[in-house]
């Protein structure tokens, strides 16, 4: 697909040449920013040849969009360029910026255009900062087309938007910019800069991972490199780190990162991976997560997904967060670490997780059955005529210590909630299980 460049009649007027001193002013991450879609790298999903932009653009019908994606992915460079290629006025607006008034002002001048036969595409940025009734506003002019509206966003929209608005869009994933797109951009600052950064091979890399997918991030930071004076020996990893303040891990406690990486480690766990499980307990450390967090969740995943496959899984569990209270950070970090390896590698059973849901729904659609009258207690002389207590067998007096008798209430089947795996220690009690059933099927002969 071939993106057209952007006419400089939709976003101002014509502006002289600029010069060369003008431009090695601005910064490098401006100055590459892309004038053609096809020069927007790390999007092939939604801009190459089968993708959903490029299929939109051919048709011809552009339609209320949100981009919801990481920082530095191009979301705004985007934007302007499918305004450029529909033929759109492109109208920007920060939602940490603007209020009503300007929203207002927006639509009116929108409006305004759409007498004239011209459209507009009203681009949002953090649209998900507007609150829900200004997320409403939108929804007039979006229905008839007084605007294409284009929001961006490093939220998910699922939570961050009105379903209102979000029926009123097609939402669009954009991915963090890979390895090869990184890349990309340090050989294109390279060609605006007319030099070669002074790294090796690793720290070329390091360079990259820092960046941590962000395009804007590793173009802000190649600029620290453009100030090397000329001659600078080449630079390792070690060098490259004295030189650049390494990126903090993408990580929000309070928003969906937290979810996502507290789900990752707990999958990880029950897939018995305990090595991608340290990787993501090692993510949420490095991003602030707070340690007792983590092992409450520990704690709760070693009661549903272990079980009685391998009871110890539970004290190991509490024994390392009480490690961690005694110790503090960082030293009872280990403890906790000690803990995931050791349930990743344990025994999984959701047996007892199962058993303890199918009970509660039964216990639930029988209402308030009473035990049956032979295991009550009689401690009052009517209870005793009323039948409490009566023909109750004490099981320790019995063969095997079994006596097979029914505690289910009267007129309820029995059933089986409980049923344990193939593996671990419940292999054992699965015999156990077996062995006085078979004993209660003989007493019921």
């Amino acid at each position: 697909m071939t993106g057209s460049p952007i006419p400089p009649d939709l976003f101002g007027e014509a502006e002289a040449p600029e010069t060369p001193e003008a431009r090695s002013a601005r910064p490098l991450a401006d100055r590459l920013r892309p004038k053609t879609l096809d020069e927007v790298v790390g999007q092939d999903r939604l801009l190459g040849q089968d993708g959903t932009l490029a299929r939109m653009l051919a048709r011809g019908s552009l339609a209320s969009l949100i981009l919801w994606g990481p920082p530095g992915v191009g979301k705004t460079t985007i934007a302007r360029l499918l305004a450029a290629q529909s033929g759109l006025h492109f109208t920007q607006l920060s939602a940490v910026f603007s209020g009503v008034a300007d929203l207002k002002r927006a639509f009116e001048e929108a409006t305004r255009r759409r007498r004239t036969g011209q459209g507009t595409l009203l681009f949002v940025d953090e649209i998900h900062r507007f609150n829900r009734a200004q997320q409403d506003g939108f929804l007039p002019v979006v229905e008839d087309g007084t605007v294409i509206l284009v929001g961006a966003t490093t939220e998910n929209p699922s939570f961050a938007l009105n379903g209102a608005l979000l029926s009123r869009c097609q939402v669009l994933v954009l991915q963090r910019l890979d390895d090869a797109a990184l890349e990309l951009l340090l050989l294109r600052a390279e060609t605006e800069l007319g030099r070669v950064f002074p790294l090796d091979a690793e720290a070329r890399s390091a360079l990259r991972a820092m960046a941590d997918g962000d395009g804007r991030y590793i173009l802000n930071m190649t600029e620290q490199l453009a100030a090397l004076p000329p001659g600078t020996p080449t630079m390792d990893p070690g060098a490259l780190s004295e030189l650049l303040a390494k990126r903090a891990a993408l990580y929000d406690k309070d928003r969906e990162e937290h979810y996502n990486l507290i789900s990752a480690l707990h999958k990880s766990l029950r897939g018995s991976d305990p090595n991608a499980a340290l990787y993501w307990f090692a993510r949420m450390l490095g991003g602030g997560e707070d340690p007792r967090f983590i092992a409450r969740r520990l704690l709760r995943f070693a009661a549903e997904d272990i079980g009685m496959a391998d009871p110890q899984a539970l004290n190991q569990a509490l024994a390392g967060w009480e490690t961690y209270e005694r110790l503090g950070s960082p030293e009872g970090e280990l403890a906790l670490a000690q803990v995931v390896v050791y349930l990743g590698s344990a025994p999984k059973s959701n047996a007892v997780y199962a058993a303890f849901g199918a009970a509660r729904a039964a216990a639930k659609a029988t209402g308030s059955l009473m035990p049956p009258a032979h295991i009550l207690n009689a401690p009052t002389k009517l209870m005793k005529q009323l039948g409490y207590g009566d023909g109750y067998a004490y099981d320790h007096a019995t063969e095997d210590a079994f006596s097979g008798q029914n505690y289910f209430p009267d007129g309820m089947a029995r059933e089986e909630f409980y049923q344990p795996k193939d593996r671990g220690f419940e292999r054992e009690i699965a015999k156990r299980l077996a062995y006085w059933a078979k004993l209660r099927a003989a007493k019921d002969l």
